[in-house]
């Protein structure tokens, strides 16, 4: 009918018993396909009715909405901190200090370029992903094979695939030759899929696993095959992680959410006590209105700390430049601090946490079992019994043929790129071939007579050739298939015995390949499948696994120890994956899912169960997305590392995405926040403690802006309650907000990470970055601070001096009180110990402010701008020094308080863990 919908050829109806739009299409056989599809396997679609369908459902294509660039931007001034920096910038322009004003401006301009870049990026993951549909197929139409175009294929047509050919659709397959399909951009795993027409009668048959389907963005690396399009564009399982990547929404870092709050808080404190000081000031007639006016937005100006985006997005950019340089790319500021209140890591096994070099690591042989050291492609290896004792393989006859089989019963090749031995071939193969150069140092020659390639139908593959001038017939395959042949020839195998050995090594989710060989006549010059097992000599088995990478173990218990539980998303078997977590101790009780079980819990129990497993194999890219979801629903700080397009939904969901830069997808590293340059692992270590060390920097710089900036409102306050004269001019104030911006707030950067860094566990975000003790810190700072500007200010003019030498000189009690709580606030050390010459920019960073304080105290210009005059050494220096040293002195001694108590809460814990 032509009513039908897309829906309705694709088996949804209401009286299919088909379930999902994922249908279970790998269970129907081929006449029911050719009915469900309304298609003719022999003659394919009539042009008319793929003309009808292409109207009625659409071209097979990856469309997104697109938004405007200029939206994009606008959309950026969308937030709290930008209406503070707003609201601050317009005081200091109503004011008229117009330098204040430009420097704020060009930092909302900034966090508005930095969202926008980030939005684009993300864009661009869309793009990248409908690149990857091919362009050009073949078709059957009418009962001709047509090359068209891939848009123009509609479900039900038949597509003829061959060896190199991009897959333009998802298919069910109804032919398959030998057919190899490489996978890994939706399962992550590189060894390709062999292919059957078989109908498979399982129900929630993983990706992975549905042998008799081919996908979209997929391509044939071996054989051929037909297939009936049962999917295009958005129906897709590419469409649907393209779908996925669009309907993850884009969220605020926690660090700016907790910058939000702190602003919001601030600022909304700010202007009410700014509101209360002008009622209480007008009711008390201290000042005229116009006056009282200019010093509540004077308090305003001085006790809005503007300096805090400009000081944390330099903080960010620091990072930036510092993990650059360790090959870790930060694509947006605030993604370099989020690491650091990571608590959990997932990552993706093959290539990630493993070399993606298939090895062989363990021999199996009718007399022994040996083991085989030497990790990846380039590795050099030694063969030892199970006791430890190495063995010279050129002595053991079953050795020298296990070795001489795996060279030449293989195709795959190896060649140098940048150092490094790239593999040509399957990677089982290249495991062999890796085995034979390991050990012989050099490439397998082979005199080849005749090969017979691996098939899916018979699970083995052999190789004709001379070898020391006598033709043999090697062949390797899996070991039931090798052993039934044997038993078809009447040799007797001990096939229990070797099972149990097969058993063992399959346990540890390892592939187990047997070797064996028989001689062949001089007359023979082809393979004859049913003479294979005729006197064979089965010579052992290997055990082939991606194996850990070697530096992985240490920062996983490094992360481990730094309170980061590291999980493990991959679409490989659970055993293997299972095999690799325990290898690399992921977890001391590893746990496994798979992702059909995943299917069958609500997000309700997935909630609650997620935080169980170590675990998740034979996952779908939705169930990553899942698996990230439900972590972030526990209240979990979720890292997602992953090189794949199907990596890409779960890299924009989580709070930070980290892609390969080498191995990864264009997807997947315009998906992330962070990309691995050098596809390393231990890096995500290194970024891990560069961002607690950048959160320690930013809340220290915080920390010390605020009683500052307070302290100037402070004395505003002071002075109207009091009823006398202001100590401080309006333009004095902001200098020294302009002051600290440009120089003493930017000492942190260059504050070197503490020690025990990463031994503590990650910071909890829902306790914003200022905790209790912080909050008091602050105000008896600014009190302290901007009493003492008071007191000798009182004390000063009350002896006779004149009221511009005492506020030059309180302007400079400010300045010292910053510079000597900065000496306190660097670090958790007592301030004279060996830590104080750690930062020497802190030092360079001080003498820039002096010289700018002595500029505008003695520079006559100056004097006229700010209302400043050169004072004796006592009031100018002596007395400003004098208060610094107070400060130093009373926040050293609450400094010492804490560690005193600090110290006896360790003691008591450690008396009560005896």
């Amino acid at each position: 009918m032509q009513e039908e919908k897309q829906t309705n050829l694709m088996g949804t109806s209401e009286d299919s018993d088909d379930s999902g739009p994922r249908q279970q299409l790998w269970k129907n056989k081929s006449e029911e396909l050719e009915k469900k599809f309304k298609t003719d396997l022999s003659q394919g679609l009539t042009n008319e009715e793929a003309e009808r369908r292409l109207k009625e459902n659409g071209k097979n294509e990856l469309v997104s909405k697109k938004t405007s660039n200029w939206m994009l931007f606008f959309r950026q001034f969308n937030n709290s901190i930008t209406y503070i920096l707003a609201a601050t910038a317009a005081v200091t322009l109503f004011l008229q200090h117009y330098p204040d004003s430009i420097v704020i401006g060009a930092v909302i301009i900034a966090n508005a370029l930095v969202g926008f870049f980030q939005e684009v990026s993300a864009d661009n993951a869309l793009n990248k992903i409908k690149e990857l549909l091919v362009s050009e197929c073949y078709v059957i139409r009418d009962g001709h094979k047509l090359e068209l175009p891939s848009k123009q294929v509609v479900i039900g047509d038949v597509i003829h695939l061959e060896a190199g050919d991009a897959v333009p659709a998802d298919l069910r397959l109804i032919s398959a030759d030998n057919m190899k399909i490489q996978e890994s951009n939706l399962t992550g795993e590189t060894d390709s899929v062999t292919k059957t027409e078989d109908a498979i009668n399982v129900d929630g048959l993983p990706l992975a696993e549905r042998t008799n389907m081919a996908f979209a963005s997929t391509s044939v690396t071996n054989g051929s095959g037909v297939g009936i399009v049962v999917a295009t564009g958005t129906e897709t399982e590419i469409g649907h992680i393209q779908q996925d990547v669009v309907e993850v929404k884009s969220k605020a870092t926690p660090l700016m959410q907790n910058l939000n709050k702190l602003g919001w808080a601030l600022s909304i404190a700010i202007i009410a006590v700014a509101v209360i000081l002008f009622i209480l000031g007008a009711f008390l007639q201290v000042y005229s209105l116009p006056t009282l006016l200019i010093a509540v937005i004077t308090m305003i100006v001085g006790s809005m700390p503007e300096g805090m985006p400009a000081s944390v997005s330099v903080v960010l950019a620091m990072g930036t430049r510092k993990l650059t340089r360790k090959k870790a790319i930060v694509k947006t500021l605030p993604a370099v601090e989020t690491l650091g209140a990571v608590n959990i890591v997932n990552t993706d096994k093959t290539g990630t946490l493993t070399k993606n070099e298939m090895t062989v690591t363990d021999i199996i042989t009718a007399n022994g079992r040996y083991t085989v050291s030497g990790v990846g492609y380039d590795a050099t290896g030694q063969i030892q019994k199970e006791d430890g004792e190495k063995v010279e393989w050129r002595n053991s006859d079953e050795l020298k043929w296990i070795i001489q089989i795996a060279g030449q019963t293989t195709d795959a090749s190896f060649h140098q790129e940048e150092g490094q031995w790239v593999l040509t071939g399957e990677p089982t193969d290249g495991a062999l071939t890796g085995l034979f150069h390991k050990f012989t140092g050099e490439a397998p020659v082979v005199e080849e007579i005749d090969s017979l390639p691996f098939d899916s139908a018979f699970r083995y593959s052999a190789r004709l050739a001379l070898l020391n001038n006598k033709k043999v017939l090697m062949v390797k395959g899996a070991p039931q298939t090798l052993f039934e042949k044997m038993q078809e020839h009447g040799s007797q195998v001990d096939k229990q015995n070797w099972l149990k050995k097969m058993e063992q090594l399959t346990k540890q989710g390892k592939r187990v390949v047997a070797l064996g060989y028989q001689f062949a006549s001089d007359e023979t010059d082809e393979i004859i499948s049913a003479d294979i097992g005729d006197n064979f000599h089965l010579v052992g088995m290997v055990g082939i696994i991606d194996p850990p990478r070697q530096e992985v173990a240490t920062s996983i218990r490094k992360l481990r120890y730094a309170g980061i539980k590291v999980k493990m998303i991959t679409g490989d078997d659970p055993n293997t994956a299972m095999a690799i977590a325990r290898q690399l101790k992921l977890a001391d009780n590893v746990n496994a899912i798979t992702g059909p079980e995943l299917d069958k819990m609500s997000e309700e129990q997935l909630a609650n169960e997620i935080d169980k497993y170590t675990v998740f194999a034979r996952t779908t890219p939705s169930d990553k997305l899942k698996i990230v979801k439900a972590q972030q629903q526990r209240g979990n700080v979720v890292s997602m590392t992953g090189d794949g397009v199907n990596d890409a939904p779960a890299l924009k969901q989580a709070d930070i995405g980290v892609a390969m830069g080498i191995k990864g997808t264009d997807v997947a590293k315009s998906s992330a926040d962070m990309v691995l340059t050098d596809d390393n692992f231990t890096t995500l270590l290194t970024a891990v403690k560069e961002g607690r060390h950048i959160f320690d920097n930013i809340r220290k710089t915080i920390r010390f802006l605020l009683p500052t900036s307070f302290a100037e409102g402070l004395i505003v306050v002071m002075s109207i309650l009091l009823d006398q004269t202001m100590p401080l001019y309006p333009t004095q104030l902001l200098w020294i907000n302009m002051v600290s911006a440009l120089t003493i707030q930017f000492a942190f950067i260059f504050e070197p990470a503490e020690k025990g860094i990463m031994t503590r566990g990650p910071r909890k975000v829902n306790q914003g970055i200022l905790n209790k003790t912080d909050v008091i810190e602050i105000a008896y700072v600014s009190l302290l601070i901007s009493s003492l500007g008071m007191i000798a200010y009182n004390i000063m003019t009350k002896q006779g001096m004149s009221e511009v030498v005492g506020s030059t000189m309180t302007l400079n009690v400010i300045v010292f009180g910053k510079i000597f709580y900065l000496f306190n606030m660097r670090n958790n050390h007592p301030v004279f110990s060996r830590y104080f010459f750690q930062n020497k920019m802190a030092f360079y960073i001080i003498a820039i402010l002096l010289v700018l304080q002595a500029g505008i105290i003695y520079l006559p210009f100056m004097q006229k701008i700010f209302h400043t005059t050169a004072p004796g050494w006592l009031a100018g220096w002596g007395v400003p020094i004098l208060a610094g040293a107070i400060v130093l002195i009373v926040t050293e001694a609450v400094k010492y308080i804490h560690m005193y108590i600090y110290r006896l809460s360790l003691k008591k814990e450690q008396r009560s863990s005896r």
